[in-house]
């Protein structure tokens, strides 16, 4: 063993959820060691989700590291829904009483997080590999991963499992021990980013009978845009003009005749799912985001539910560590689930409400066609959409 780091909380992970985790804890002056199995580069490197909740970007005001994204992104008051190329406004703003969402790219808030985890000189360690989690039900559970060909040991209270959905942390929980809910969509999502003018100053989801598409941006000069496609295509399958060809005919004419087009900076395709494990607690591991949790992207909440994980972790571990207290640690879990199960009832209707289901029978069809019509016409149940979308609170 090349050496021993000894430390309060032990986390499996260097996304926006560990470092998040980290960096909230640092300030109350509780160490942490982060674990991250890809270098620095690689994490930044990952297109992901861009709309953030209020709860989220309080808690980057609250982990000192908001300031970039206060200036930067974009406070957006409403959305767009798109039905067979009629436009209907959610006004998410007012359907609130005044919240709204912002949107602020997931690689550009993971740089803020490691900025300042670096500022304060944490302890963030890239390219390990093997790390394996030990004695989880002890009182003194520890980490092992291997590095430059040794292998290095981590001692802790906690062990923080934020390591994605195909990581380390869940599959070291006996089988025995928790219950997997999942569900596996017959489509997933094109998505491609351009070094374009966003096509219109808000996101829009757009329902129609070739599939789903959904205009996004990360700022006003870099475009996010999807389309729903079968599983079974490939990103060989769909060249760039091909991509945009097929926008446009999901968006209504007028959309479309303002779209910019140009080459694609980063294309891929996402399948969908949503999937649950419960507990989210194993002695002293901790499960937090995708470990724990997976949902479709239609609804926005995969980074959001994460946050509210990370939320609930450094409360429960400000109140153990400053009074002793451990009942939010005891409670973690079933707090938590209580809002992930939320969050996925939410990606879960969104999904079904607005994609074409292949195998769907007419009088499915009819439902679902109905479902999107009384809700765009309800100002009840828009404001039941809007709440959701703008998020829970934790």
């Amino acid at each position: 063993m090349a050496n021993t780091i000894k430390t309060q909380v032990g986390i499996i992970g260097g996304g926006p959820s560990g470092l998040m985790l980290a960096q909230l804890l640092d300030l109350k002056g509780i160490d942490s060691v982060v674990l991250e199995r890809q270098t620095r580069d690689y994490v930044l490197g990952r297109i992901r989700a861009g709309v953030l909740e209020k709860g989220f970007t309080d808690l980057m005001r609250e982990a000192g590291v908001g300031d970039r994204m206060d200036r930067e992104g974009e406070i957006h008051n409403g959305f767009e829904i798109s039905d067979n190329g009629t436009l209907h406004h959610i006004d998410l703003k007012g359907l609130t009483g005044g919240d709204s969402v912002m949107v602020y790219g997931q690689t550009e808030l993971t740089r803020d997080l490691y900025e300042a985890r670096e500022a304060r000189g944490a302890k963030l360690i890239h390219e390990t590999e093997n790390v394996q989690p030990h004695d989880l039900t002890t009182d003194a559970p520890y980490l092992t991963y291997e590095k430059d060909g040794e292998t290095h040991r981590v001692d802790c209270d906690f062990i923080i499992g934020a390591d994605g959905f195909h990581g380390v942390s869940r599959k070291s929980i006996p089988e025995d021990q928790i219950t997997e809910y999942e569900k596996v969509y017959p489509f997933g999502w094109l998505g491609i980013l351009s070094e374009t003018k966003p096509v219109h100053p808000e996101l829009i989801y757009a329902r129609s009978e070739r599939g789903f598409a959904l205009c996004s941006m990360r700022s006003q000069v870099l475009s996010r845009y999807y389309v729903q496609v079968p599983l079974t295509d490939t990103v060989e399958d769909w060249s760039d003009a091909r991509f945009w060809s097929e926008l446009k005919a999901r968006l209504p004419e007028d959309v479309a005749a303002k779209l910019e087009t140009g080459p694609s900076i980063e294309k891929s395709i996402a399948p969908l799912r949503s999937f649950v494990c419960e507990p989210m607690r194993y002695g002293n591991l901790f499960l937090a985001g995708d470990a724990a949790h997976i949902v479709p992207p239609t609804g926005a909440k995969g980074l959001n539910s994460a946050a509210s994980d990370i939320y609930y972790l450094y409360h429960a571990m400000v109140a153990f560590y400053d009074e002793g207290d451990a009942s939010g640690l005891e409670s973690y879990s079933e707090t938590a689930l209580r809002r992930v199960w939320k969050a996925q009832r939410f990606s879960w209707w969104m999904t079904s409400m607005l994609h074409e289901f292949p195998d769907h029978p007419d009088f499915d069809q009819r439902l679902q066609d109905i479902e999107l019509a009384y809700f765009l016409d309800s100002e009840a149940a828009r404001t039941t959409l809007a709440e959701n979308y703008v998020g829970l609170p934790f």
